[in-house]
């Protein structure tokens, strides 16, 4: 399985829109790994996971070929992960696109902001379905298996993390979240993952609620050895910073390499074999 992460930043991206702090002037100065777009995944190129507002730069920076989407899943309804006025791209009268439709999965608020924006424009059926998901239910797309997992980032909507199961490899999705709930640490017991993908926000910042920062990446990876998450080969891999943490990319890797953890760049392609 092919995985590639097509942004790695927060919010606010690094360097973020009108901002002078020290990394995010770092991160123009030094351009490269540096350099993070709005967070999204994509799985062999038929799975992505998060609609950002930069999906026009991955596509044109990765040489993407979006049609290529059968199934698309969404964390949650915050604006750096569903930009849903791209979508209407995909209309007819903005492009000569194929007539199969794209599977769209997510919570209650996902599908109400596609719905609004989409069938103003019309068309919606012809291009997009809409599949609402619910906490703990195996669902089965045309892509994978997956399991929504209660996430702790807005308590007022449900936001999920994602089990995914595809040829035959399974994967943690773990983000946007903070420490997470206990009955998602629950569900996960035992699950034996090929790749945990986890975020690290907030940096050194003493903070978890909604976000993990570094001391929460390192417990939840004694969770999973503690409760047999992973398998012996496995690997887990960082992403989503905002420049608020102001830890460089070289920063991430120096804390978190020791650990055996990988920190994920725009454009990084990870291979599980």
């Amino acid at each position: 399985m092919r995985i590639r992460f097509l942004g790695t930043a927060a919010f606010e991206g690094i360097p973020s829109l009108f901002c002078r702090c020290a990394l995010c002037l770092k991160a123009k100065e030094l351009g490269g790994k540096e350099i993070r777009s709005r967070t999204s995944m994509l799985l062999d190129d038929d799975l992505k996971i998060d609609f950002p507002p930069d999906t026009f730069l991955h596509m044109v920076r990765d040489g993407l070929d979006l049609e290529r989407i059968k199934d698309l899943i969404f964390t949650h309804s915050h604006s750096d992960h569903l930009y849903a006025e791209d979508l209407v791209a995909r209309l007819p009268g903005y492009a000569q696109s194929d007539a199969h439709p794209i599977q769209v999965y997510g919570n209650d608020a996902v599908l109400l902001r596609i719905k609004q924006t989409l069938d103003f424009n019309g068309g919606l059926q012809e291009k997009f379905v809409l599949n609402r998901l619910k906490p703990f239910e195996r669902k089965e797309l045309q892509t994978a298996v997956v399991v929504p997992l209660p996430a702790s980032h807005d308590p007022i909507e449900a936001c999920y993390v994602y089990y995914i199961e595809k040829d035959g490899k399974s994967i943690l999705y773990g983000h946007d979240s903070g420490w997470f709930p206990e009955e998602t640490w629950d569900w996960l017991r035992g699950k034996q993952l090929d790749l945990a993908v986890l975020e690290c926000t907030v940096g050194k910042i003493n903070y978890r609620q909604s976000h993990m920062n570094v001391d929460a990446v390192l417990e939840t990876k004694q969770f999973f050895a503690e409760n047999g998450v992973l398998k012996p080969e496995a690997n887990i891999v960082v992403t989503h910073f905002s420049h608020n943490g102001q830890l460089s990319h070289s920063d991430l890797t120096e804390i978190f390499t020791p650990h055996g953890i990988q920190v994920a760049y725009d454009g990084m392609v990870f291979e599980l074999p």
